[in-house]
């Protein structure tokens, strides 16, 4: 790895230094980093560390749950691309902040956790509020440090944040006792990194990226699968410049939605358990699978064993760890995904002859686009078009995770990267609202859209307390089927209607509960109104609640039942003889030829 250099404070070694308190460097050292913004909560454990706070110059925001500081922190991360920054206590602080942990982890987002601790001398005796978070959390981070020494907060602040937002990203956590923070050592910032068994591949090989090259100028049928991965490198343009040259076809995974503009001509759309039909025929049928910076999780290939059995497989990702786990593959490439993709762009790269594929793809996604049926009740595929067709497809959509997630997914057309934001691997109710707290924060002047369910928003909505506090205007639309929707749509269809508490049919009074923290609330249930209220409310930066009574028996369609393999679809069709409405969804094939001759 090469060495970063830093100035330190004073060179080591030259002369009497100032004292300083751990927490005290603690803060320079975050200072000296960029941190600018804080989430969390204090107690008795970091009261050094906020005294020292208090007048450092970082914003901190209070969130009124350690859960939603670190989802907060998320959310900042996923739209910033820099790490969320998470102080929390000892005991039930840091243990409240592990969902969170684990969910940054398997989406990859660049966090930085100090969780406090009891002191040194008590630490192993179950002194009041001691929780041994440095070995809980060791399964669920990329690393961690308990800290013994002021003295070394410098280099553990720096290697922390270096780990969390290099190779693939992922949360970091300091276990701080809080002796430590009180104790005092001269402040000295590290000259350089010095990590030489952390050496993350970023640079593809050469000679692989050739065996690429030459894969897809003999491929007739090529497939690009953009991840997550693709987003974090930043590399959304490289994407579109790659697929436009060579006139392959994209799929996304659902981590990866924007990393291609959805009305892009070689769009196909998400794939996986609730992508489109023509995705999951593209990934069943294509000969050719490029992945760029995606796990192969088993939301995306249903099951493994028959996906994509006609295509050899080329998997780029910076975790080497993730190519050939789930799926075999064929040209193993371990680098950053924008790395290879602007290598292979320096490549004099021979187009496959795909014209007939590409004719195949539209008219598949001619024949079976996303529908819904019409009604007299509110439909969600319809309030997520509405927000689109109101917002260009250009605000920041925020999720909590279910039917609505999945609905966002499917109609919301997102024309720019890193404006979703969702729990993608580890699926935390309750992520969303506070989440978009955060990237409303990452991003003031940007419209954020909090798409929520009525179960998961009730995990969290204490946080409503924070948009009036610090002057966020997120909109907040509630898809109110007074349900756990995803559990109750499996109960439908695969437990003979059993609704097995599923079913929530007492609610507080979304409304007044805005009401009650000073936000303007709505109840609608028909798009005339709804329309007036968003009409009203998005072009302003002020916090609004919209409670949408949408149809309770809606399911998402279409979907890959559990154990089936992608081209085994479901719902792809209306039933026969049924007015649907038709719609593309984020779907950009249908449209005009682009791509090479």
């Amino acid at each position: 790895m090469a060495k970063t250099a830093t100035e330190p404070i004073e060179p080591e070694g030259a002369g009497a230094q100032s004292e300083m308190t751990g927490a005290e460097i603690l803060v320079q050292a975050l200072k000296d980093e960029g941190v600018d913004v804080l989430f969390g909560y204090p107690g008795g454990a970091v009261l050094n560390v906020y005294d020292a706070l208090y007048d450092a110059g970082i914003a901190h925001i209070l969130t009124r749950h350690e859960q939603g500081a670190i989802h907060a922190a998320e959310g900042y991360a996923r739209v910033t691309g820099r790490p969320g920054v998470v102080l929390v206590t000892s005991g039930p602080g840091a243990t409240n902040i592990m969902t969170g942990l684990t969910d940054a982890m398997i989406d990859s987002l660049p966090v930085v956790v100090i969780a406090g601790q009891v002191g040194t001398n008590v630490m192993g005796t179950d002194a009041f509020q001691e929780a041994p978070i440095f070995s809980m959390s060791m399964p669920v981070t990329k690393y961690n440090y308990q800290v013994r020494d002021p003295k070394d907060l410098p280099r553990i602040v720096q290697e922390a944040f270096h780990i969390a937002t290099t190779g693939r990203p992922g949360p970091v956590l300091i276990d701080l006792p809080k002796d430590v923070t009180a104790r005092t050592a001269p402040y000295v910032r590290p000259r350089a990194l010095d990590l030489p068994g952390y050496q993350p591949t970023v640079v593809p090989n050469a000679l692989q990226l050739q065996k690429l090259a030459a894969a897809i100028a003999r491929s007739r049928r090529p497939l690009i699968l953009a991840g997550a991965g693709v987003l974090h490198a930043r590399a959304g343009d490289a994407l579109v410049s790659f697929a436009e040259r060579l006139g392959i076809p994209v799929v996304t995974t659902l981590l990866g939605i924007g990393a291609i503009p959805a009305n892009h001509p070689l769009y196909l759309g998400m794939g996986g358990m609730h992508g489109t039909a023509v995705a999951n025929y593209a990934l069943q049928e294509c000969d050719l699978l490029i992945n760029f910076g995606a796990r192969f999780d088993d939301r995306l290939t249903g099951n493994p064993a028959r996906f994509a059995p006609k295509a050899r497989i080329a998997h780029i990702d910076i975790d080497p760890a993730e190519i050939g786990k789930i799926v075999p593959t064929e040209i193993p490439i371990v680098g950053d995904a924008g790395e290879a993709l602007r290598r292979l762009l320096e490549l004099d790269l021979a187009p496959p002859d795909a014209a007939a594929w590409r004719e195949a793809l539209r008219q598949v996604a001619r024949e079976r686009p996303l529908w819904y049926l019409p009604s007299g009740e509110l439909k969600p595929q319809r309030v997520v078009e509405l927000l689109s067709e109101m917002t260009r497809g250009e605000a920041i959509v925020v999720t909590d995770v279910g039917q609505h997630q999945m609905w966002t997914a499917q109609y919301y057309r997102f024309q720019k990267p890193h404006r979703w934001v969702t729990s993608g691997g580890l699926g935390a109710m309750g992520f969303g609202f506070p989440a978009a707290i955060g990237a409303k924060i990452a991003a003031r002047d940007e419209t954020v859209l909090a798409v929520v369910g009525d179960a998961g928003f009730q995990m969290t909505m204490q946080e409503l307390a924070l948009l009036r506090e610090y002057a966020l205007g997120v909109k907040i639309i509630i898809l109110n089927n007074f349900a756990l929707g995803m559990v109750r749509q499996w109960q439908e269809l695969f437990y003979e209607k059993r609704y097995s508490e599923s079913l929530l049919p007492f609610q507080p009074d979304y409304v007044k509960l805005a009401e009650a923290y000073g936000i303007p609330g709505y109840a609608v249930s028909t798009e005339a109104d709804l329309r007036a209220v968003l009409e009203r409310h998005l072009a302003d930066d002020e916090p609004v609640l919209i409670d949408c009574r949408i149809a309770p028996g809606e399911n998402v369609f279409p979907m890959i039942p559990p154990g089936k393999a992608l081209d085994e679809i479901v719902g792809d069709r209306p039933p026969d003889g049924a007015e649907a409405i038709r719609s593309p969804g984020t779907v950009g094939i249908a449209g005009k030829e682009v791509g090479a001759p």
